[in-house]
C-alpha cells in the first residue's frame, strides 16, 4: 500500500476499500483518520454506516452518527441514515427532532425524509399522519419514479384505512 500523507488521502483510500468490499481495511483507515484528526466528521459518518448496516451494532452506529452531526451539522448525507437508525430503534422523540433538523439542512433529500416519517407513522398505524408525510414527499420530489412510489404509498394507506373502517350492518324490513 502506498504511503498516505494526508488525512484526506487516507479517508479517500478508506472509501475505496469500502467500494471494493474490504471492510476491515476501511475500518482501520477510518480509525487512523480519526486518530490523526478527531474532528474529521465524515469518518464518523462512514463508521456509523459500517456499524449500522454491516454489524447491526445500533448503539455504536448512533454514537458515530451523533459525533458526525455535532462536528459538521450541515453534512447532508448523515441525516437519512441516522433517521433510519432512530426509526429502527423506535426512538420517537429523537425521530421528530432529527427529521426537523434534517429538513433545514441544504442538500438533504426532503422527499426521503418525509417518506421515512410516513413509513414510521404507518408502522405505528397512524394512517392520517402517514398520508400527510407521503403527500409532502410527493411534493418534494421532481423525479417521476419517486412520485409514483409516493402515490403507491398513498394508495396503500387508503386501502388500509378502508380495511379499518367499521362495517355497519343494518337489517331492513320490507
Amino acid at each position: 500500500m502506498d504511503v498516505l500523507y494526508t488525512v484526506d488521502e487516507k479517508y479517500l483510500q478508506a472509501i475505496e476499500e469500502l467500494y471494493y468490499g474490504e471492510l476491515p481495511k476501511a475500518l482501520h483507515l477510518f480509525n487512523e483518520v480519526l486518530s490523526a484528526d478527531p474532528e474529521y466528521a465524515r469518518a464518523y459518518y462512514q463508521l456509523g454506516s459500517c456499524y449500522f448496516y454491516q454489524f447491526k451494532n445500533y448503539q455504536t452506529a448512533g454514537y458515530y452518527y451523533k459525533q458526525c452531526i455535532s462536528l459538521e451539522a450541515e453534512f447532508p448525507d448523515v441525516y437519512e441514515h441516522y433517521l433510519k437508525l432512530l426509526i429502527t430503534l423506535k426512538m420517537d422523540r429523537s425521530v421528530e427532532e432529527v427529521a426537523q433538523k434534517a429538513l433545514r439542512v441544504p442538500g438533504v433529500c426532503k422527499a426521503r425524509i418525509y417518506e421515512y416519517l410516513g413509513l414510521y407513522a404507518e408502522e405505528q398505524q397512524n394512517f392520517a399522519k402517514a398520508k400527510q408525510q407521503y403527500r409532502l414527499a410527493a411534493l418534494a420530489t421532481a423525479v417521476p419514479a419517486e412520485h409514483n412510489l409516493f402515490q403507491d404509498h398513498l394508495e396503500r394507506i387508503g386501502k388500509k384505512q378502508d380495511t379499518n373502517r367499521a362495517v355497519i350492518y343494518t337489517t331492513g324490513g320490507n
